[in-house]
């Protein structure tokens, strides 16, 4: 299964790039080994998501910028309106990465 590298820049993407440079950079762990615990976070993060999440959210906003560069979808919007089962929320800006999903297969 192929993965993008689009999780690496979540929250616990760059914490987990930080703390396995500070590893790297105190001699705990080689540099071949932290590349491998990325690529197994990316692959366990899209595996994550296609198993674990049931939730669906219906997004609502102004379209400031779209981009589609490499097969990835870049959308951020303004003033927007994200609902779900458990609510609604308005957001000033947002922005959305999405890639195809059979690319992920290939």
């Amino acid at each position: 299964m192929a993965t993008f590298e689009l999780y690496r820049r979540s929250m616990i993407g760059m914490c987990l790039t930080e703390m396995l440079d500070q590893m790297v950079s105190n001699g705990i762990l080689s540099p071949e080994l932290a590349i491998q615990v990325l690529i197994q976070f990316d692959k366990s993060m899209t595996e994550a998501l296609e198993t674990e999440v049931k939730s669906k959210v219906s997004i609502k906003g102004h379209l400031h910028t779209y981009r589609l560069c490499d097969n990835i979808w870049t959308f951020i919007l303004q003033n927007a309106q994200l609902k779900s089962e458990e609510g609604q929320e308005t957001i000033d800006s947002v922005k959305i990465v999405a890639c195809d999903s059979k690319l992920l297969t290939q």
